[in-house]
C-alpha cells in the first residue's frame, strides 16, 4: 500500500502547483503564513529573568487552519514541512511544527527549493533535512528585536508627543533617511553658474561643443558665474579662427547587469514598470507560486549551472553566436550579508518566452518580462560602443571647445536590456581642419538640492547601509506611510510633520535607535544567529538592557512636546479658546477645556474649486483614516464625489497653458 505524504506549504496558491508536480499520493496543505504569533495585547516576551522567552499563541484566524493540518498530519504516514527558502519560511515551518503536537515517532522532515519545478520536488523530497534552528533562532531574534523596540518606544511616544504612534527599529530608520534628505533639501541654498556651448558649421554639418577652456583656464562647472562674465567670454571668442585641434577615438565596452536581487528588482519595476515595492513582491510571489520564476527574496546574484546553460542555448538559437560569450558571466554580489547559496531571481524555464505565456493579468506578464529579459541580458556579450572626442581650438588657443559623439557599434546585451539612450553622430572631421563658429550661447543653470527618495532609491539606500534584508524592504516602505510619517508625492517621499517631530525626539534622546551603523550592525548580529556563531539571547539582552534603563529615564526626564497652535476661534460649547492639535490623521480644532468640554472640529480646507458633480459645493482636503489625503465635495453626504488628484494642481496646470 502507498505511502500517504502531507506537504505543508505557506499559500494555497503554491499549494496547487506543488501537487500538480508531486502526483497522488502528496497532499498539499496550506498554514496561510504564520501560525503562531507574539500577541498584540502585551509584550509577550520574558525580559526579567534574560531569557527573552517568547509567549506564542495561535491567532484567533489560525485556529480553524491548525485544527486542519493537525488532522491531516494525524493521518499521514510522513510530513514535509516546504514553506519558503529564507529564516522567515524556516521559522513558519517549525511554529507549524509545533503547534500540530504530533505524537512521538511521525516522520517529520524539511524540504527546500529555490523554484517550483518537477525536478527541483522531486530532487527536494529525495534530500528532506531537520530544521535548522539557527535560521529560526535568527527569526525569532528578530521578531523579538523589534517587538522589544515597537513595544517599549512607542508607550514614550504617547507620552511625549501624541497617542496613536510607534516606532520600529528599520521603519524608524528609513524615516531618519527621509527626515535628513528634507532638511538638506530646505537648508540647501542654489549657486548661480553658466555653460557656453558653440554651434560649429563645416560645411553642411553642424555640431555643438561646449567651451572647455578659456584663455588658459579651465571652464568647470561652476567656473562662470554670473551673466556678466559669460558675456565678455562671449565677445572674446565670437569672431576668432577655429580648427580641429584633436580628434580621440576609442571602442569600449559596457557589460551587462547582473540577474535580479529583491532589491533590484524592486528598483527597476519602479523605474521601468512604475510599481510600487509592495506590488512589485505581491506579482512576485504570484509568479514563484505559480512556478513561473524562482523565489522572490533574496540578495545573491548566483545563477545554477542548469539555469546557465539554458541561458546560453537560448542567446544562441535566438540571438546567434555573436551574442553569446564564449564562457558564462559570474557575478559577485555587493549586498552586506548576501546568502550565496540562494539563487537570484530568474525564469524557471528561460525557454517560457513572455509573450507566449498566459498570465493572470498584464502587470505580472510585464514583470516576469522584466525578470526573463535581465536574465536572459546578464549571459549575453558585452555592447560595444565607440566613443569620439574632438578638441576645437581658436587659431591663438584663447578657447577650447570639446565635443563628444557615441555610438553603438555591437548591441550586446542592449538587444534584449535596452537603455534609454541615444546615438549622437558627429561629422567626419579632420585634424587641422577649419570650422566656423556659427553661433555661441550662454545658458544660465543653478546648482539643485539632492533629490527627494522614490521607493527605488531609498531601497538602494537602505541596502548600502545594510539596514533591513529582502523580506523587509518592502514591508518597511509601508509600515512608514500607513504611520503616517511619509507621503509619496509624485512618487517622491515626504515627511509629514509627524513623521518629522517623532524622528526629532529619536535622534534627541535615542539616537543609536535610528543610528546607521548601530541598525547596520545588528543586522551583522542576526546574520551571525543564523550562521550559528552567535547567541540570540546573548545578542538581545546587549541591547535591551541598557535600552530600558534609557527608556525608563527619558520618560523622566524629557518633557511633553507642545504642538498646540493657537487660533482666535472660541468654543461654540463653553466659550474657551480653541487651538489647533496634531492627531494620528492630521490636524485637527479642540477645546483648550478638555477633559471637562470634549469639542472638537475638522479643519477644513478649501480649495475654491467648485465640485464637478454636483456643481454646488467646494472642494476640500480630506483624509482616511490611515491618513492618506483625498479631496471630496463639502455638501458630504449629499454630494459623494471623491478624487485622490488634488485639484488645485489640475488648476495651476490650466492656468499655465
Amino acid at each position: 500500500m502507498a505511502k500517504k505524504h502531507l506537504v505543508i506549504v505557506e499559500s494555497p496558491a503554491k499549494g496547487k502547483t506543488i501537487e500538480r508536480y508531486l502526483g497522488k499520493d502528496y497532499q498539499v496543505l496550506a498554514s496561510y503564513g504564520h501560525v503562531r504569533d507574539l500577541p498584540k495585547s502585551k509584550m509577550g516576551v520574558e525580559t526579567d529573568d534574560g531569557s527573552f522567552t517568547p509567549d506564542y499563541l495561535v491567532p484567533a484566524k489560525a485556529k480553524k487552519t491548525v485544527s486542519a493540518l493537525k488532522k491531516a498530519a494525524a493521518a499521514a504516514d510522513d510530513i514535509f514541512l516546504a514553506t519558503d527558502y529564507d529564516r522567515e519560511g524556516e521559522a513558519i515551518a517549525w511554529h507549524v511544527l509545533e503547534s500540530l503536537k504530533l505524537a512521538k515517532g511521525k516522520s517529520v522532515r524539511r524540504i527546500t527549493f529555490h523554484e517550483i519545478t518537477k525536478k527541483a520536488l522531486e530532487e527536494a523530497v529525495k534530500k528532506p533535512r531537520d530544521l535548522d534552528y539557527d535560521l529560526i533562532n535568527a527569526q525569532q531574534a528578530r521578531r523579538i528585536l523589534d517587538r522589544l523596540v515597537g513595544y517599549t518606544l512607542s508607550p514614550f511616544l504617547w507620552k511625549k508627543v501624541m497617542k496613536g504612534l510607534s516606532a520600529g527599529r528599520v521603519q524608524s530608520v528609513a524615516v531618519r533617511l527621509i527626515v535628513d534628505r528634507e532638511n538638506e533639501i530646505k537648508a540647501f541654498k542654489p549657486e548661480e553658474y553658466w555653460s557656453l556651448d558653440g554651434k560649429f558649421l563645416r560645411g553642411s554639418d553642424d555640431f555643438l561643443a561646449s567651451l572647455v577652456e578659456f584663455k588658459g583656464q579651465k571652464i568647470e562647472k561652476m567656473t562662470v558665474k554670473t551673466e556678466t562674465e559669460a558675456k565678455k567670454i562671449e565677445t572674446s571668442l565670437k569672431d576668432l579662427e577655429y580648427r580641429v585641434d584633436s580628434i580621440e577615438k576609442k571602442e569600449r565596452q559596457k557589460r551587462p547587469s547582473p540577474p535580479f536581487t529583491t532589491s533590484t528588482l524592486q528598483q527597476q519595476a519602479a523605474h521601468r514598470l512604475h510599481f510600487s515595492a509592495k506590488q512589485t513582491m505581491k506579482l512576485a510571489q504570484d509568479l514563484y507560486e505559480d512556478g513561473h520564476i524562482t523565489y522572490m527574496r533574496t540578495d545573491s546574484v548566483n545563477l545554477a549551472d542548469e539555469a546557465l546553460k539554458a541561458a546560453r542555448s537560448l542567446v544562441e538559437k535566438e540571438y546567434g553566436q555573436g551574442y553569446l560569450p564564449d564562457k558564462p558571466n559570474y557575478y559577485k554580489t555587493k549586498s552586506k550579508g548576501a546568502q550565496e547559496a540562494h539563487e537570484a531571481i530568474r525564469p524557471t524555464h528561460v525557454e517560457s518566452l513572455p509573450e507566449k505565456l498566459n498570465l493572470k493579468s498584464e502587470k505580472h506578464t510585464k514583470l516576469y518580462r522584466l525578470i526573463w529579459q535581465r536574465m536572459v541580458a546578464s549571459q549575453m556579450s558585452p555592447a560595444r560602443l565607440k566613443a569620439e572626442t574632438v578638441l576645437v581650438k581658436s587659431a591663438k588657443g584663447e578657447g577650447v571647445f570639446k565635443a563628444t559623439g557615441n555610438v553603438v557599434d555591437f548591441e550586446g546585451f542592449l538587444k534584449v536590456w535596452p537603455t534609454a539612450r541615444e546615438d549622437k553622430i558627429l561629422p567626419a572631421l579632420k585634424q587641422g581642419e577649419q570650422v566656423n563658429l556659427d553661433d555661441l550661447v550662454g545658458e544660465q543653470h543653478f546648482t539643485e538640492p539632492p533629490p527627494r527618495y522614490s521607493e527605488a532609491s531609498l531601497v538602494k539606500a537602505l541596502e548600502e547601509h545594510g539596514i533591513g534584508r529582502p523580506s523587509t524592504y518592502a514591508p518597511t516602505l509601508s509600515t512608514i506611510q500607513d504611520r503616517g510619517y511619509v507621503e509619496l508625492i509624485e512618487r517622491r517621499f515626504h515627511p509629514t510633520e509627524t513623521g518629522q517631530n517623532v524622528n526629532g525626539i529619536l535622534v534627541k534622546h535615542f539616537p543609536e535607535i535610528v543610528d546607521l551603523d548601530f541598525t547596520a550592525e545588528m543586522e551583522e548580529g542576526l546574520d551571525k544567529v543564523a550562521e550559528g556563531k552567535e547567541d540570540w539571547t546573548k545578542l538581545l539582552g546587549d541591547f535591551y538592557k541598557p535600552f530600558h534603563k534609557l527608556v525608563e529615564k527619558k520618560t523622566d526626564e524629557v518633557p511633553k512636546l507642545d504642538l498646540t497652535e493657537k487660533t482666535d476661534k472660541v468654543c461654540p460649547e463653553c466659550g474657551k479658546p480653541m487651538v489647533i492639535r496634531p492627531g494620528r490623521y492630521g490636524k485637527f480644532l479642540a477645546c483648550t477645556g478638555f477633559p471637562d468640554c470634549k469639542h472638537t472640529e475638522p479643519i477644513i480646507k478649501k480649495t475654491g474649486i467648485t465640485c464637478p458633480e454636483c456643481g454646488e459645493g467646494q472642494l476640500i482636503e480630506r483624509k482616511t483614516r490611515r491618513g492618506k489625503t483625498f479631496w471630496g465635495c463639502e455638501r458630504y453626504p449629499k454630494c459623494k464625489h471623491a478624487t485622490w488628484d488634488d485639484p488645485t494642481k489640475k488648476k495651476e496646470k490650466q492656468e499655465d497653458k
